[in-house]
């Protein structure tokens, strides 16, 4: 008796280690409990897609802030501080030369960086705290370390009179008038799904080297990574989520970390940062193992160059972070001159045209774009 209950919890043990790792029921570890809205699934080879409907959709009422007796400065200079998440790295560089740029373009903005060296939100909100008090800017632009914890200084900076405008990281709606959302989050969510099922297949099983759980966009980007695969890829097995900050030294540990503890199970890595993903591919590179551990992520192309020309890395998602920064400070002209206003369904951005509002007091920077081998040598950013 006792021989036969040992082999039925043998045979119990290896049934469950064989089992998929992903539970599609339960959201993957970094993932944020915010309603999901995953993209259709691509249609198999020689299907007929399903016909195409018109619905038409109310835009969602303005549910963001409103500064507080801003003074009128329309046409008149204004100066924007620049609060990223940190500084010092080539994504927020590149953010704050599309600002730099947009504000010679203007002629009537100054834009300054402000910031820490650690993407830390208590020192993040120390230093917005620090230019409401010395008076000296009309407009704070600002990329969150965590949604909740940033809203109380921004929603002072809009008591004082400050105008308030995100980008990149969102805060809660009513702390900002607007937000710059770079790609929607389900359409990011599907490209990298997509692109690793390209590259390992529809069972493939993966790991993800975020920042942190509580960054927004990274957890709003794997919530509907999650949503997607469940529906369209429900064979990949999710591993496991790692936290690495925005640290490249982390991020190759957390990378190798993932490498070490899975093995052969482990078919690819998705790089939620433009620090976890070049070092993901570093770390895959050092360990021998290009072409076996697929390294899909978000990053900036001159990282990932070379990676992607000597093979090891095929697909990089991302979006212009130059045109991100660039439209946030034609955004926030745009409301100091009154052209731009809540109920408004566009804004004009210089050379990005008109670019469209969504969910609210949100606009939309547009589609995630796919870099690889044929044209990542096209961009120096």
């Amino acid at each position: 008796m006792r021989k036969a209950i040992f082999v039925l919890v043998a045979v119990l043990l290896i049934a469950t280690m064989l089992s998929p790792v992903v539970a599609q029921e339960e959201r993957w570890d970094g993932a944020d409990d915010l309603p999901v809205n995953p993209l259709a699934c691509p249609v198999a080879e020689g299907a007929i897609a399903p016909e195409a409907t018109e619905t038409a959709m109310d835009m969602p009422e303005y549910n963001g802030g409103q500064p507080t007796d801003a003074p009128d400065l329309a046409g008149q200079p204004i100066v924007l501080v620049d609060v990223p998440k940190l500084i010092g790295i080539g994504y927020f560089d590149a953010t704050y030369l599309g600002m730099q740029q947009a504000a010679e373009e203007l002629g009537n903005v100054t834009v300054i960086q402000g910031g820490t060296t650690e993407a830390n939100i208590d020192d993040q909100v120390a230093a917005i705290e620090n230019y409401i008090a010395g008076g000296d800017v009309n407009g704070i632009l600002f990329a969150a370390n965590d949604p909740v914890a940033i809203s109380p200084v921004l929603t002072r900076a809009l008591e004082d009179g400050l105008h308030v405008v995100g980008y990149d990281a969102n805060s809660t709606p009513e702390a900002r008038e607007w937000f710059i959302n770079q790609a929607e989050f389900n359409g990011i969510g599907k490209a990298m799904i997509d692109s690793l099922v390209e590259e390992k297949g529809p069972d493939a099983s993966f790991g993800i080297v975020t920042s942190t759980f509580t960054t927004p966009n990274q957890a709003r980007w794997i919530a509907e990574m999650w949503a997607y695969a469940s529906d369209c890829y429900p064979d990949m097995m999710w591993l496991e989520t790692l936290e690495a900050q925005e640290d490249s030294v982390l991020s190759f540990n957390q990378a190798n970390t993932l490498i070490n503890k899975y093995g052969e199970d482990l078919d690819g890595i998705f790089g939620m940062t433009s620090v976890a993903t070049p070092s993901s591919a570093d770390a895959v590179t050092q360990a021998g193992l290009c072409g076996q551990v697929a390294v899909v992520g978000l990053a900036t192309p001159n990282a990932m160059k070379p990676y992607v020309n000597d093979g090891c890395v095929q697909s990089v998602v991302l979006w212009n972070p130059i045109d991100l920064g660039y439209a946030s400070v034609y955004v926030t002209r745009a409301i100091v001159d009154g052209e731009f206003a809540p109920g408004d369904t566009s804004v004009s951005a210089g050379r990005l045209g008109e670019l469209q509002v969504v969910n609210g007091s949100e606009i939309l920077l547009g589609a995630p774009f796919i870099f690889n081998a044929e044209n990542i040598n096209d961009f120096d950013f």
